[in-house]
């Protein structure tokens, strides 16, 4: 459930909770996102992967939610941020995200992917065709830098932009404006200049006549 409640600092014994205290924080009590990723990578195995579908508030709420992905990312705990469309899931039309977590990574970084646009739609709900998957996976396995689609982003890079995980922070958005040629563009306000000075001679002629023959 996203954004759920749960007792957080209410109940004193959970910030010395095996899972919760090695962040030094509990994830708020109106939010328990980080709470549940907290719960997983406690029991995550040392070669093993978690992967989390999350509101994509927790990428970038400041407070203990900052804190907690502070603890995430100087661990190196955090493998692979995935951006997904919108209205994937019955119950919510929200663009929600994919946290992958690993406790054996081969680096100190963490790849972003933004699969937003990959999606086909389908009935009354958004769809990731079989395409659209095989993109976010070679993406996800290869680790390579692709325009507008995915980057890997050193650690430190993360921690000097505090800790913010938003895909958009790093994956430039690719823009689908149409290009504008300015040579074409400036000599086509010449030739409306010009006609409008045409225009104007034209008129000045006509009320010229009209004076005249009054």
């Amino acid at each position: 459930p996203y954004s759920t409640k749960w007792e957080g600092d209410a109940n004193p014994l959970l910030i010395n909770d095996p899972r919760y205290a090695p962040a030094g924080v509990l994830a708020p009590k109106s939010k328990a996102d980080l709470a549940f990723t907290m719960h997983m990578l406690s029991w995550l195995a040392v070669n093993g992967t978690a992967a989390i579908v999350e509101f994509p508030g927790v990428l970038y709420r400041s407070g203990a939610e900052q804190k907690i992905r502070k603890y995430l990312i100087d661990n190196n705990y955090v493998d692979t941020v995935i951006q997904l469309p919108p209205d994937l899931f019955f119950g919510t039309t929200i663009a929600t995200c994919v946290i992958v977590l690993k406790k054996s990574k081969a680096d100190n970084k963490t790849l972003f992917i933004d699969a937003s646009a990959q999606f086909v739609r389908g009935g009354n709900k958004n769809k990731l065709t079989a395409e659209n998957q095989q993109a976010v996976l070679d993406a996800f396995i290869q680790r390579d830098d692709v325009d507008h689609f995915a980057r890997l982003v050193d650690n430190a890079e993360i921690a000097d932009n505090d800790y913010n995980l938003s895909v958009s922070s790093y994956v430039e958005e690719r823009d689908t404006r149409e290009a504008v040629d300015i040579a074409e563009l400036n000599a086509e306000i010449a030739r409306i200049v010009a006609r409008q000075q045409e225009l104007r001679t034209a008129i000045d002629e006509i009320v010229a006549d009209l004076e005249g023959s009054g």
